[in-house]
């Protein structure tokens, strides 16, 4: 099972034990999905040079305790998945090299009475917990001074001794999976100053009271906070903004897969002045069962300004108020793809001084139909640069249109288009309109440096004289079948022609030049 770079693949292969004759030419061992139920101290005795072990999702319950005293170069143990009820510190003392562990979904309750980890110098990435995982001790991270990324499963995790964590100076990226908002608020007191990326999930905060624990964060240090799975409503909102505003050195907030039970009618004001260092705000598959009745967010408006960056997709938005953009004065890239903006909402959503430091806009995936209407709505966009408005059902093309005059990379792929017209801004530098309806492009449009035609229904090239500075065609699945010599030779210039899955009948010649490009 072994290939020449000495892996070797014994996983899902119904082993009840790791196998005999393991050498020391072995660097990497996948023995997951197997049934092993016990490692012995002899299994791998000759592995010396292994550097990654995989024993994930076994039914390992014991492990001797010499079991991994030969693997001094050993980076990666997952352990993850299997039946461990405890876990010995004398399994990873002479793991000096290892810079991932991953031991979730086992049966231990709690890491024992002192540090499982204390010999692990170089460790980088850390996974625990289980279902059962109920208790962190005073000590139990002692010997980790740094960390990229540190991940608590902790649903049922119900009592923390304050300062186990404080030990851990650094660590770049915490995940915890937890239920609790009180356990959660005492784990934050301790990484006030380590944390840079704070991720919590599954977490319900959605008692007022409860969200007061939260407060701690006012003395965090982190420059991001995701929550994940998250439950918001109508009465914690205000507080949670309140406190990611005032946070010193917040930059971004994530909101992804969460519940907000409400529509926007806060119980009391948003106490906050507006951050100083929060630019980045994403917000992804927010579930609000009464979208429809959402209020026009003008609570929150004069927090906006400084924002330089906003993503808000799949949410289900059909509107942004008119006076909500007109207070994203710093914005520089709106993305609102996979929603329900129509031609009238984006021209109320883009109005006159709306958006005015807009450079990149991403409005593919809604329900636009009129290409003109939804240019005319855009045109005074003087920053706006890139434009996607792909994946909508725009059909027919008028001849004239009007756009934002810097216009440079214009994407309208998948949209029904039969044919283009000269609706198309001459400004631009890079044009996809890959998976039309397309017979043929003959536009002029002299600054084009890249073209996506892929998927139409192209028969001939296009002509290389209105596009003289191409330097970038991509025309795969066309029903192109020859070139002329003219063409061939227009197009001999570019940097990257990629005409594969035509039926091409032509040249040895043009053969060899499609497959050396």
């Amino acid at each position: 099972s072994c290939d020449a770079t000495q892996l070797c693949n014994c996983s899902s292969m119904g082993l009840d034990f790791i196998p005999s004759g393991l050498t020391s030419k072995i660097t990497t061992l996948n023995l997951a999905h197997n049934r092993i139920k016990h490692i012995r101290s002899q299994d791998l005795q000759q592995t010396v040079n292994l550097r990654v072990l995989l024993l994930q999702s076994n039914e390992i319950s014991s492990i001797d305790e010499d079991s991994f005293r030969s693997l001094g170069k050993l980076e990666l143990l997952d352990l993850s998945n299997n039946s461990l009820a405890h876990l010995s510190p004398a399994w990873f003392g002479h793991l000096f090299s290892l810079q991932h562990l991953r031991l979730q979904g086992n049966s231990y309750r709690d890491l024992g009475e002192s540090s499982p980890f204390s010999s692990l110098r170089n460790l980088s990435s850390l996974h625990l917990g289980n279902r059962w995982f109920s208790t962190i001790r005073q000590g139990n991270f002692e010997g980790i001074e740094l960390l990229d990324k540190l991940w608590i499963e902790g649903g049922n995790l119900s009592q923390y001794e304050p300062g186990s964590l404080k030990s851990i100076k650094t660590i770049n990226h915490t995940i915890i999976n937890i239920r609790s908002v009180k356990v959660f608020s005492a784990i934050v007191r301790d990484l006030l100053h380590s944390v840079i990326w704070l991720e919590v999930r599954q977490t319900a905060f959605s008692i007022p009271a409860e969200v007061q624990l939260l407060r701690v964060m006012l003395s965090s240090f982190a420059k991001k906070i995701s929550f994940k799975k998250a439950l918001l409503t109508d009465a914690t909102v205000p507080e949670i903004i309140s406190i990611l505003e005032d946070m010193p050195k917040l930059v971004e907030v994530e909101i992804i897969d969460c519940r907000l039970l409400g529509t926007g009618q806060w119980k009391i004001q948003i106490q906050a002045n507006q951050s100083q260092t929060l630019r980045v705000l994403t917000v992804e598959k927010l579930s609000i069962e009464e979208f429809y009745l959402f209020t026009d967010l003008k609570d929150v408006e004069g927090l906006l300004s400084l924002l330089t960056e906003v993503t808000v997709v799949n949410t289900k938005v059909f509107l942004v108020p008119c006076s909500l953009s007109k207070h994203l004065l710093s914005l520089e890239y709106l993305d609102l793809s996979a929603n329900l903006l129509g031609d009238q909402s984006l021209e109320h959503s883009a109005c006159q001084d709306g958006w005015p430091s807009l450079q990149t806009l991403n409005l593919s995936q809604n329900s636009l139909s009129d290409l003109e209407m939804t240019g005319k709505s855009l045109s005074h966009l003087r920053k706006l640069i890139l434009l996607d408005i792909s994946q909508n059902n725009f059909g027919e093309m008028p001849d004239v249109c009007a756009w934002p005059k810097n216009l440079k990379y214009l994407n309208l792929s998948s949209t029904q288009i039969p044919k283009l017209t000269t609706c198309i801004p001459p400004t631009l530098e890079v044009l996809d309109v890959s998976a039309n309806k397309l017979k043929e492009f003959g536009l002029q449009l002299p600054f084009l440096k890249e073209l996506y035609l892929t998927k139409n229904q192209l028969k001939t090239l296009p002509g290389a004289a209105p596009i003289p500075n191409l330097v970038a065609l991509s025309i795969r699945r066309n029903k192109l079948n020859s070139f002329s010599q003219e063409e061939f030779e227009s197009f001999k210039k570019m940097e990257l022609l990629d005409a594969s899955d035509n039926n091409f009948i032509c040249s040895c010649e043009f053969l060899s030049f499609i497959h050396h490009q």
